[in-house]
């Protein structure tokens, strides 16, 4: 049985990893083994550019934080080495540039797990999420989309409103 010190402090790291669970829009797990020093400084500049934290975690703790959380169905992957990226922000982002990290690096490095909106994605969903850009990119297409369908039937409008005889031009302000 540990000391209380020690599990006071195990107990504070493992709430700390739950609140930043809770506080994630979504969040990777991955296993880090076999990226060097240069390859691992390099992914942490660019997650850290994209507002994700990324950090390296014990299973264990990770496990309690997870269950705490309720994202059940992790636990399988909680084994090796570990490390967990989450972000309050875009949550398609860690999973597209870990899951782009995973091909560059090499096979040993790879993507364990995911969550997003306090669920546990599936192998497929995180395949499919990781070929999609940034959540604003992917607003500024459905923008793009809208206003297109509006323009057209805008035009639409008008050439009805000019067969039947009346003007699409704006009345005079007075």
């Amino acid at each position: 049985m540990p000391n209380a010190k020690v599990l006071s402090e195990k107990q504070a790291i493992v709430a700390a990893l739950a609140e930043r669970v809770k506080k994630a829009q979504g969040g990777v797990i991955v296993n880090y083994e076999g990226i060097n020093v240069a390859d691992d400084t390099a992914l942490r500049r660019e997650l850290s550019k994209e507002g994700i934290e990324y950090t390296v975690v014990k299973n264990t703790l990770l496990r309690f934080a997870l269950d705490e959380c309720k994202l059940d169905g992790m636990d399988s992957v909680l084994h090796g080495t570990t490390a967990m990226a989450t972000t309050e922000g875009d949550p398609i982002a860690p999973i597209r540039i870990l899951t782009e990290a995973a091909k560059k690096f090499n096979k040993n490095f790879a993507v364990k797990s995911a969550f997003m909106y306090g669920g546990v994605l599936s192998e497929n969903e995180i395949a499919d999420l990781a070929t999609l850009t940034s959540v604003s990119d992917l607003y500024s297409k459905l923008a793009g989309s809208l206003n297109a369908i509006l323009s057209g039937l805008a035009v639409a409008l008008g050439e009805v409103v000019e067969q039947k005889g009346g003007s699409v031009e704006a009345p005079a302000a007075e």
